[in-house]
């Protein structure tokens, strides 16, 4: 147990406001490894929220922080101290605390994560809760309406990437390369391993483990897509993109019985085509 959280657990036993602690995240996955950049994530149940909520100092008790986020002061709608928290927060050290409070009353509207782990529970709330485990992680088979949504979105974006490409404006290319393409062909790269995997492993944030079972070449084209500056790489990173959105696109097709728009892809790819040979070089 790191010495931060150490810390945070030594409060949460001496505060009788505290009614239960539960670690959540990568630090009760088995299947991580662990490294000196996994945030701690910890919920604390607790009574009396609202004299956590408006005495923003109790939580320097835990360090020197290098910057802090709370969410819930940020919205537009301001907070009204009843409502659950989340104290994102960086320490100089290099460690991090997201540390959320849940009222005890509401409980049940925010049970943990499958992966957590109780550390402490001073009232027995948590006593059947299973041991930690990914489920909660696990990919899902797409809707035809999702499966179809994720394909139209892909290839609609394809001309603004072009259209930014041929008008020598980077940024506007590699925003629709980069965020938004890219969001789609990591989508259908999850239910790609969800199809093989019977949608019982975890694909890792943003993909993270995808290459523990897509086929290495998919892999190598994937970070292949991850272009600098260079013009030509960038025309080269959106044919490799279409490229293996097309063939995931087909397998997961396959899995589901989802129809996969082939008109599409056939129509915007030849526009594609066209488009890199008059100003790809």
């Amino acid at each position: 147990m790191s010495a931060l959280l150490a810390q945070a657990l030594a409060f949460a036993e001496a505060d009788d406001r505290v009614r239960a602690a539960v670690l959540s995240g990568s630090r009760v996955n088995g299947a991580v490894q662990a490294d000196a950049f996994q945030d701690i994530d910890l919920t604390f149940y607790v009574r009396e929220l609202p004299t956590f909520t408006r005495d923003p100092h109790w939580i320097d008790r835990f360090g020197e922080r290098m910057i802090l986020q709370v969410p819930a002061f940020m919205a537009e709608t301001p907070y009204d101290h009843a409502s659950c928290i989340l104290y994102l927060m960086q320490f100089v050290s290099g460690e991090r605390l997201d540390l959320g409070l849940v009222p005890l009353e509401r409980r049940a509207e925010y049970p943990p994560e499958s992966l957590s782990k109780v550390l402490l529970d001073k009232d027995g709330a948590f006593a059947h809760l299973p041991p930690p485990h990914e489920g909660d992680f696990f990919p899902t088979p797409p809707t035809a309406q999702a499966y179809a949504h994720c394909c139209n979105e892909f290839w609609w974006l394809v001309p603004y990437v072009v259209k930014g490409m041929a008008r020598g404006q980077l940024g506007y290319a590699k925003y629709h390369l980069d965020t938004l393409m890219r969001g789609e062909l990591l989508r259908m790269l999850e239910w790609a391993f969800g199809c093989r995997t019977d949608w019982q492993r975890n694909p890792g944030k943003l993909g993270a483990r995808l290459g523990e079972v897509l086929p290495g070449q998919w892999q190598a084209e994937l970070q292949a897509t991850y272009a600098g500056p260079s013009p030509a790489d960038n025309w080269a990173a959106l044919l490799t993109m279409t490229a293996l959105f097309r063939r995931a696109a087909a397998e997961v097709a396959s899995c589901t019985g989802h129809s996969y728009p082939a008109q599409d892809d056939r129509r915007v790819s030849a526009y594609l085509s066209e488009m890199h040979a008059q100003f790809g070089g």
